[in-house]
Formats: C-alpha cells, sequence, structure tokens
C-alpha cells in the first residue's frame, strides 16, 4: 500500500484552480510581481486571514526569515536566540546578518524552545528570540520570556500554518514578526515562497525594502535607500499561492481529523507519546516521543520494512553540532560572526551542550510523514505498524 506523499500530485492539492491562475498569469503577459497584481492580492489576503496589518511576500520560507531578521536590525556580533532543532533556514539568516545564533535547549516532549532555558541564554548582546512551532506545536511561553528581555520575537511558522495557541491566537499574530514557508513539502506550496507577516508598518517597510533592493519605488525615482536583496516573489508563484490560501482550511481539517485517528489509536500504548491538543497543532509530521527501552532508530527501521514513510530523529544531527556552525567558515576563511570576541560571549556549540535536543535526535522522537490525503485505511495501517514495532 502506497502512501500519499507531498512530492507529487498524489499528496498534494494542486488541481484546476491553480492551472487557471497560472493561465490568468501567462496570458496578462506580467509575470513580475513589481507591476503585476497577484502578488499583491496574496499579501492582502494572508493579511486577512491573520487579523494583521501587514504582510510581505517573497522567494522563499528562508527569504522571509531572512526579512525579519534584517528588520529587527541586529548590529554585528549581536545574538539571536532560537531552536536547535529546526531547518537549517532558521540560522542561516542570522550568520548572514553578521549575529551570532545561540541555541537554548528545547521541551523533551515538544522539541520547541524551552522558555527557562531561552531566559537563561539572556545576554547583554541579545537582539531577539527566533521561535520555532516544530512541526506545527505552538511553541508557548516565548512572548513572555521576550517582552521581560525587552526583544522582539519572530516566529518561524514555516511547519505551522494555522497552528493555534492555547488561548487560540494563530502561530505568527503573537511575536514581532511571523515567517511562513510555500516550499514543495509545506501544507501548501508554489514550489517555493515565503511569507512575513506583522502589525508594526515600519518592520512592514523594512521587509518590504530588504526583499527589493533596497527600492522603494515610489514616485518612479530609483533611489536604494538601504542595503537590500532580490528575494522577490514571481506573480506565477503568487497565483499559484493564492489558489492554495483558499484550500488552507480544509487542508488543516483533513491532517487534525486523520490526526485525532492515530492519535486515539495509539492511546493505550505504553512508552508511546503523541501531542495532547490535535485541533491547535497543524501536524505537518507526525511526531512520537518515546520512552525508554524503545528507540527510535529501532521503531523507525520496523515501521520502514512495513512500508510506512517514517523516520528516526528529523535531523542527522542538532543545528548547534552542525559542521556549518561548529567549524566550517562563514565568509572566505573567516569564522565571523562565530568568533566575535569577548570569549566568554562565545555560544557554546557542539554534542553534550544540550542534552534535551540532543536525546530527542539520537534517542526519542520518531516522526511520521503526514498528509492531508491520507484515509482512515492509511491511518489504521501505520497504527498497527506502530503497535508491531513497540511490542515486538
Amino acid at each position: 500500500m502506497s502512501y500519499p506523499s507531498m512530492i507529487d500530485s498524489s499528496g498534494r492539492t494542486l488541481g484546476t484552480e491553480e492551472i487557471e491562475a497560472v493561465t490568468r498569469v501567462l496570458q496578462s503577459g506580467m509575470l513580475s510581481a513589481v507591476w503585476g497584481k497577484e502578488v499583491r492580492a496574496l499579501e492582502r489576503e494572508m493579511a486577512d486571514l491573520h487579523g494583521v496589518s501587514h504582510a510581505v511576500a517573497c522567494s522563499s520560507g528562508t527569504a522571509a526569515l531572512h526579512l525579519a531578521v534584517a528588520a529587527v536590525a541586529p548590529d554585528p556580533g549581536d545574538e539571536i536566540i532560537t531552536s536547535p532543532i529546526s531547518d537549517f533556514g532558521t540560522v542561516a539568516p542570522i550568520l548572514a546578518q553578521n549575529a551570532v545564533p545561540v541555541f537554548a535547549d528545547v521541551d523533551p516532549d515538544t522539541g520547541n524552545l524551552d522558555p527557562a532555558a531561552v531566559a537563561a541564554a539572556i545576554g547583554p548582546r541579545t537582539r531577539a528570540i527566533l521561535g520555532v512551532h516544530l512541526f506545527g506545536a505552538p511553541a508557548t511561553g516565548l512572548r513572555e520570556v521576550a517582552d521581560a528581555a525587552g526583544v522582539p520575537l519572530i516566529e518561524d511558522c514555516a511547519q505551522a500554518w494555522l497552528t493555534r495557541y492555547p488561548d487560540d491566537r494563530l502561530a505568527g499574530t503573537v511575536g514581532t514578526i511571523g515567517c511562513f514557508s510555500l516550499q514543495q513539502w509545506k501544507h501548501i506550496t508554489c514550489g517555493d515562497g515565503g511569507l512575513t507577516i506583522t502589525d508594526d508598518a515600519a518592520l512592514a517597510r523594512r521587509m518590504r525594502l530588504f526583499a527589493d533592493k533596497g527600492w522603494p519605488r515610489e514616485g518612479g525615482v530609483r533611489r536604494h535607500e538601504s542595503l537590500g536583496l532580490n528575494y522577490r516573489m514571481t506573480e506565477l508563484a503568487g497565483a499559484v499561492a493564492r489558489a492554495q490560501l483558499r484550500k488552507l482550511p480544509g487542508v488543516l481539517a483533513d491532517r487534525r481529523r486523520t490526526a485525532r485517528r492515530l492519535s486515539a489509536a495509539l492511546a493505550d500504548l505504553p512508552g508511546v507519546r503523541v501531542p495532547a491538543d490535535a485541533e491547535r497543532h497543524a501536524w505537518w509530521l507526525f511526531p512520537v516521543v518515546l520512552d525508554p527501552p524503545l528507540t527510535n532508530h529501532e521503531v523507525a527501521a520496523a515501521l520502514a520494512r512495513a512500508g510506512v514513510p517514517a523516520r528516526a530523529g528529523y535531523l542527522d544531527e542538532p543545528l548547534h553540532c552542525a559542521p556549518a556552525l561548529v567549524d566550517a567558515p562563514t565568509y572566505g576563511g573567516s569564522r565571523y560572526p562565530m568568533s566575535v570576541p569577548p570569549a566568554d560571549r562565545l555560544p557554546t556549540l557542539g554534542w553534550g551542550t544540550r542534552p534535551n535536543a540532543e536525546r530527542l535526535i539520537t534517542e526519542t522522537l520518531l516522526v511520521i510523514d503526514w498528509n492531508e490525503r491520507y484515509t482512515d485505511t492509511h491511518v489504521d495501517r501505520i497504527a498497527r505498524a506502530v503497535r508491531a514495532a513497540v511490542t515486538g
């Protein structure tokens, strides 16, 4: 039995609406968002969906995070606290702005940043907190830490479309800036694309300028007001994203329904823990935390033999152990900004420094691919395979 996958049409909601959207753009002859209408409409629709004032589109989820980091304007050597369990796209924008990523440890059950660990990592050069809603679970408690430290909170919502906090606020609306991805593997896609949201007009303007070479394009004057890159989204991508955005509530409803079914099927299984609140979780993947003597590699191997798309740990190594951060040069032969003085403020990196994150990756975290096209039959087969893998 095969499982729908986001790598092809079996697990995507792409259809006639997206074909019509692309055709509309091609027939218009205008593929650039600078002069087109689709991307601007997407931004309005994204802002309206989240009840905020501003949305800025860009070329990828990593670009969205780069816009946010650039907008909060760290000085060279400033620190941004973030998670060791995420895609490298969470960290690359920090380095690109010559800031230092400081990794706080995570909650051993969710993999999200532990607010107490974040508070302990606050220092005189902390410029922002960049929280990740891992797998679509809300990363709670970070806004309070950010407010106490007087720094902005950036929310990485790449895996957390329509995730809700316990108070029902949407992910991306609690922080200063929310960042979203439209990459192939996300809940909705235009191949690659990103969006940021904020209620701060000044930050929105900075992000828009940074995405377009610092060019405000106001009054027909070619003036570059600040440093910026070309992170513009195309009209083709914007049109597809608009069609996908309309399907987002249905995608989440389907993922949550089947996630509830699997959660119920595993509820009485000793040593297996699943997320507690299916209705607020976005279920980008279905994460399972195992208790000893179960290990994620053994269970993942058993599931693979049963044909279930699952893997151990999500990453091969947490980000604070990645060679790109531990010992590789960043610019030329230099490790700047990872070598910023004073020495007592250099980030501690490598194995043995973030025990909760390391244990999740190497021992306890199992992730099962999830998709809105899963049927009850898919879910029941996964449940049987997990039971067989756990009970032997």
